[in-house]
């Protein structure tokens, strides 16, 4: 793409949250001029009943909707809603079905075993999932698979168990036909059975654990890894709906030369990394081996298992990097998967790539198209394939022809797209998918004969009773003259200035583009009173590869330039943000960016928030787990790019720092480990500059309990409260 320089060029979108909140169509009405007449009736209506602003227990609290699932016959989906308790904030899930065929009515709460979780139909028609179950004669053994028929009124039959084994089951997945399952957990590479007991033995004494140099990862993500074991998948024939006879692994006989490694992936892989073909004769799926390189390699690969016991074959051997997500097309004439090209590089282009499962062929579908892909659906004749890619600010779906490769964007909700995912063909030309924005969080949508309908109410009746909030865009001219694009998230009709929160997004490769976030939500943040700016700078996701690859090796350079350019823009074209009043927050990359401001651009901001960044780039190096990403992103090692890594370190400039900032860590935080912050901290504690930290001994890189969400949200806006708000704004200023 290219980027054109387009001072202060503007368009607003997603206006607020009450538009997301009356998408529900009667039938035959387009959703734009439905849309626009609930706007205007709303904001009229707003006018005589005030709403309160959305609080951080909102945001905790409000229903959370799942990926749906369709039945053979497209006459049904299943979709899981997590609830959190509004005073006790305990979560639990529960499974709805939702009508599809003729017009589809209300979701119907369905009655399973407490804790069911994971649905999945297969061909045989059957809905199956994961809850609490007991091996034969015993009891209480975790999760196991059970099944039930399900129709739009609810269930069909009583749910009965499928899998009996003595340890529990993490995850499944069921042949087409419902002849066979495959079910995956850790245990050692050698063991042939599910159940097996041939844990690796500990030392005779005390309770430490040896690694060995020649293995893969010590610890990934937020967990510490136990040697010789590995996510490993065992397939059992299914007799009358009950798993029996000797299971068939995927990844073969152990041995020398043999596979080792995580099936699904870690830390975030599950169910799409295995993929049944359409005849139920084999299974591809995807692992990367567990060796002394692994913390080095992006290098995964989808392999193909004909369940015969022997050693699977490795399919994409021939590229290096990155193969994941292997979808086999209804007619089991292609696989198609996404493909990176560069060893390496974790962030690199994502392309939809077929493989002829006749002749061996690999061609790259989607590589004219500079936009990363992220998802993969066929339609049901196996002639186009949809998927979701970034796109400046949105997330919208794409079909793509099988036979030339052209791509079509596809306008399912005409100019208010925002984020679309989870997207499933039907029969007849429909399509399901799930939409969220800035303004509410995912529901379940219909489109067919070029009408879309709103399927789900999760938590659209609750945005709507909340006081809205409005997002406008805007792009600038950004470092050397390129368009960069942000956005402008406020409360709606408010008549006061604002103090302004400068959101620094993470990754570094990612964005803040226009889509709800559970966890950084520009919503609940700009109901505090506050105008929430979030910019694209260079390294962010959805305007092209070259743009991404901006930021490899300048960490502190254009970045810096995009934000400090982008909030000057974004004073200058809304008179209602008091840049006087302004602070700047961030969480990894953005963390990162925070410790860098604090040296970089000391005076600007009253307070700064600090979230598990980056502190010390020489430490960080020895200390993270995933090493391609600090090898990629500065050149090399730290000895073969020591010049780099200090040119960009936030520890050479603690000096310059005099802006009061709040540290969050979370002590299961292995990406960025925990020490960063202390480091950050500690300046804070030396130079005799107003801080806070906060401290989370059970959380990762992110804050996912409900309470510790809640807790972060409190904290985090008092320390905003304290440096912005007018009534304080002088005292403790620094």
């Amino acid at each position: 793409m290219t980027h054109r320089p387009s001072l202060l060029s503007t368009r607003v979108s997603v206006r607020s949250a009450l538009l997301a909140g009356l998408l529900t169509l009667v039938a035959g009405t387009p959703v734009a001029a439905e849309e626009q007449r609930a706007g205007t009736a709303q904001r009229d209506a707003s006018a005589t009943a005030a709403r309160p602003p959305m609080s951080a227990r909102d945001l905790v609290t409000l229903p959370r909707l799942g990926a749906p699932v369709v039945a053979p016959d497209a006459a049904v989906a299943v979709v899981p809603v997590t609830m959190t308790d509004s005073e006790t904030l305990a979560r639990s899930t529960r499974l709805q079905a939702v009508p599809l065929a003729g017009t589809p009515g209300a979701p119907v709460d369905l009655a399973l075993p407490a804790g069911a979780s994971s649905p999945a139909f297969a061909g045989d028609g059957f809905l199956y999932f994961l809850a609490p179950g007991g091996a034969t004669g015993q009891q209480g053994t975790g999760s196991q698979v059970w099944r039930v028929r399900v129709t739009a009124a609810g269930l069909a039959g009583t749910p009965a168990q499928v899998t009996r084994f003595a340890s529990p089951v993490a995850g499944f997945s069921v042949a087409p036909q419902g002849n066979a399952i495959a079910v995956w957990r850790e245990l050692p590479r050698g063991c042939v059975t599910f159940d097996c007991t041939e844990l690796p033995a500990p030392a005779s004494l005390g309770s430490a654990t040896t690694y060995d140099a020649r293995d893969g990862f010590v610890r990934h993500w937020d967990r510490w890894t136990v040697p010789g074991s590995v996510s490993r998948v065992f397939v059992h024939r299914l007799a009358d709906g009950v798993a029996t006879g000797e299971a068939v692994t995927l990844d073969g006989p152990a041995g020398d030369g043999a596979l080792v490694g995580h099936t699904p992936t870690r830390p975030f892989g599950g169910a799409e990394d295995v993929a049944w073909a359409p005849d139920g004769r084999s299974v591809y799926f995807v692992a990367r081996r567990a060796d002394g390189n692994e913390p080095r390699s992006t290098n995964l690969d989808i392999w193909r298992s004909d369940l015969s016991g022997r050693a699977p074959e490795n399919l994409t051997s021939a590229n290096t990097a990155s193969d994941t997500l292997p979808v086999p097309s209804p007619d089991g004439r292609w696989l198609a998967y996404l493909a990176m090209a560069r060893p390496g590089y974790e962030s690199d282009r994502q392309v939809i790539t077929l493989r002829d499962l006749r002749s061996g062929a690999v061609r790259a579908l989607t590589g004219g198209f500079d936009r990363s892909f992220g998802s993969i659906a066929w339609t049901p004749d196996s002639r186009h394939i949809l998927a979701t890619a970034q796109d400046v600010l949105d997330t919208p779906a794409f079909r793509i022809v099988v036979r030339t490769g052209r791509v079509e964007r596809l306008d399912l909700l005409p100019g208010n797209e925002a984020h679309v995912g989870t997207v499933v063909p039907l029969p007849g030309n429909r399509l399901l998918f799930t939409r969220d924005s800035i303004a509410a969080p995912p529901e379940l949508f219909l489109h067919a004969n070029r009408q879309t309908r709103q399927l789900t109410d999760v938590a659209t009746t609750r945005i709507r009773q909340l006081a809205p909030v409005t997002t406008r865009r805007f792009s600038f001219a950004g470092a050397g003259g390129a368009q960069v694009w942000g956005q402008i998230t406020k409360p709606e009709g408010a008549s006061h200035t604002l103090p302004a929160i400068l959101y620094i997004h993470g990754g570094p490769q990612g964005s803040f583009n226009d889509a709800w976030s559970n966890r950084w939500n520009p919503r609940v943040t700009a109901a505090q009173g506050y105008a929430v700016i979030s910019i694209d700078f260079h390294g962010s996701t959805g305007y092209g590869q070259d743009f991404v690859d901006a930021i490899n090796r300048d960490w502190g350079g254009k970045p810096l330039a995009d934000l400090q350019k982008g909030l000057a823009a974004a004073l200058a074209l809304d008179p209602q943000i008091d840049g006087s009043r302004a602070c700047a927050m961030g969480a990894s990359y953005g963390g990162y960016m925070v410790n860098w401001i604090a040296g970089q651009w000391p005076d600007r901001f009253r307070c700064l928030v600090n979230h598990n960044g980056l502190f010390d780039m020489r430490s960080f190096y020895y200390a993270t787990e995933e090493t391609w990403f600090p090898v990629w992103d500065f050149g090399g090692t730290y000895e073969e790019q020591r010049e780099l890594y200090e040119r960009w370190n936030p520890v050479n400039h603690v000096g310059s720092w005099r802006t009061p900032m709040m540290v969050v860590i979370g002590q299961r935080d292995f990406r960025v480990p925990y020490t960063q912050g202390l480091g950050a901290f500690h300046v804070l504690q030396e130079r005799q500059i107003p801080g806070k930290l906060l401290v989370f001994p059970d959380e990762n890189h992110w804050v996912l309990g409900a309470r510790n969400s809640l807790r972060w949200h409190d904290e985090v806006f008092a320390w905003l409260d304290r440096w912005l708000k007018r009534d304080g704004q002088d005292a403790g200023h620094p």
